[in-house]
């Protein structure tokens, strides 16, 4: 063994990879403190801790996140309807910045110059830890094993990591019957490798774990009233039963229960990693699949045609940076201001029906709608002349017939 070096936190999650990363780190003579976040997974953390010391961390430290994690990641996300690539909702790249932060608190209480974790050098969350790390703290220093040529030569495949968890008494269960790696918090559920690599395979039936197979999922649906104030929802109510939640983690939690009873929330996708290859993610997000869409209908509702389609474009690049890691970036930071001025008058109840599936829009109502049911009604004129849509279509129509006039004189000459 190494004499001392240095004291070193470690990202543990109890798995394999950081088990093994924690006696190897021993190994090179560091003293390793352990933190393990409580963001939400189904987790022993009793046991997590026992293990954690009986392989020799110093000290291991277990902290529940979830209340910040909700109130300053997923809820500027639901501001900004945050969508990677049109289709994820960024459920782990909004966790790693949440976790890092808590992870650098620790290192500067204890005066650790070193942290550490377990992501693959092929993944995103190697960029998303260590940014947020070097941001939030610019002198720490990052151990990440998996890119160092002394740790991943030898642990080229699972077999040498648990035979080095057996000369170590690491007591690692093995599950062969769950061949793809699966990283959990309270927004979502993530399934990649093993037998998920290959892109033409299809998932599973008995993968999912937080969401009912839609098709035996209840018959009967719940109709939820949900309400926002600046764009983020502080009460839902259970029109069915009249259960009713307003603090910020009761009503994600409920919402998750609600969707996970519905099957609501699946996706199966291929998607473009920042480190530049495709890889397949299967992924569940219950909650924030129904605050979606509820909140993409108040939105539109309530916000004015022309700073939406630039909030649109400003909502594109915040989800394109929280999944590329740069969360504590001053770029980043600019969106989320610009993102909750424009949900200054976001507000009202979205009723939607959650149902096999699906999340239905039944209505929705806003002491700010910007919806004029007069001026838009069949039935009455209101304060609009319809005469003055001639003169609006022969504007617009200006530019089309120069364009094609043009085109029809380029063509005529062509073919002459």
């Amino acid at each position: 063994m190494s004499e001392h070096r240095d004291t070193v936190v470690l990202a543990y999650s109890g798995g394999l990879d950081t088990s093994c990363i924690l006696v190897w780190l021993k190994e090179q003579g560091y003293s390793v403190i352990a933190f393990l976040a409580n963001i939400g997974q189904k987790e022993d953390f009793d046991a997590a801790r026992k293990k954690a010391l009986a392989l020799g961390a110093e000290k291991v430290y277990i902290q529940d996140v979830c209340k910040e994690f909700v109130e300053e990641f997923i809820w500027p996300a639901v501001q900004a309807n945050a969508l990677y690539e049109d289709r994820y909702l960024l459920g782990t790249a909004l966790a790693r910045p949440c976790i890092a932060r808590r992870l650098v608190l620790i290192a500067k209480e204890r005066g650790a110059r070193y942290i550490a974790h377990g992501a693959t050098g092929k993944g995103n969350d190697q960029v998303r830890f260590e940014l947020s790390c070097y941001a939030l703290c610019p002198s720490i220093k990052v151990i990440a094993p998996w890119r160092m040529p002394e740790f991943y030569q030898c642990f080229p495949g699972r077999r040498e990591l648990m035979e080095y968890a057996q000369k170590h008494g690491i007591p690692v269960p093995v599950t062969p019957k769950a061949p793809w790696s699966m990283d959990e918090n309270l927004m979502h559920i993530s399934y990649e490798a093993g037998i998920l690599e290959n892109p033409k395979n299809r998932a599973p039936l008995d993968l999912y774990t937080k969401t009912c197979d839609p098709t035996t999922s209840s018959d009967i649906p719940d109709e939820l009233e949900i309400e926002f104030e600046n764009g983020v929802p502080v009460k839902v109510i259970n029109t069915r039963n009249g259960v009713t939640h307003c603090s910020a983690l009761e009503l994600f939690v409920y919402l998750n229960d609600i969707a996970g009873k519905h099957g609501v929330g699946r996706i199966d996708i291929v998607e473009n990693r920042f480190v530049g290859m495709k890889s397949r993610g299967i992924y569940e997000t219950p909650a924030g699949t129904i605050l979606y869409h509820a909140h993409l209908d108040i939105e539109a509702f309530t916000m004015d045609r022309e700073v939406r389609k630039i909030k649109q474009g400003l909502s594109l690049k915040f989800s394109e940076l929280v999944y590329n890691g740069f969360w504590y970036s001053p770029e980043c930071e600019f969106l989320r201001h610009c993102i909750a001025r424009s949900q200054q008058a976001v507000a009202g109840t979205v009723r939607v029906s959650v149902f096999k599936g699906q999340v239905y829009v039944l209505g929705r109502e806003s002491p700010h709608s910007l919806y004029n049911e007069e001026l838009v009604s069949m039935d009455v004129q209101g304060d609009y002349e319809p005469a003055d849509a001639t003169g609006f279509i022969n504007i617009n129509a200006l530019r089309l017939k120069e364009y094609h006039r043009l085109q029809s004189k380029v063509s005529t000459k062509q073919d002459e």
